[in-house]
């Protein structure tokens, strides 16, 4: 009997840079290797759109991608499962008194006084 070749998904790990479009995710995917002249190591990142069905990924989290049939002309990956959750900080607001405060023109200044006549 014959066996089957299974073919085993490729996954990739990487950050959520946006989750912005309706079940899709966008990871960034970081690698390090080497020059093949400089023989120094190059970080190399690239981007790939990942389908995520329940909307659960956000931005900064860090997640696996698996392989997956093409679902639209970019996305060619699935959301695996969410590896770390990114640290969701509130909004400091600065201080809104010297936001707001309006210029006030100062007509009162000695240099203006001796010139007023």
């Amino acid at each position: 009997m014959a066996e089957q070749a299974v073919h085993k998904k490729t996954e990739k790990i990487g950050n959520v840079v946006s989750a912005k479009m309706a079940k899709t995710i966008v990871v960034e995917v970081t690698r390090r290797v080497s020059h093949p002249v400089y023989k120094r190591i190059v970080t190399k990142r690239k981007k790939f759109y990942a389908h995520d069905e329940d909307g659960s990924a956000r931005v900064g989290d860090v997640v696996r991608i698996i392989e997956c049939r093409p679902m639209s002309r970019l996305k060619r990956w699935k959301l695996g499962e969410v590896i770390r959750r990114a640290v969701q900080v509130e909004a400091i607001e600065a201080n809104t008194d010297t936001a707001k405060r309006k210029r006030v023109r100062r007509t009162d200044t000695p240099a203006e006084e001796g010139q007023a006549g």
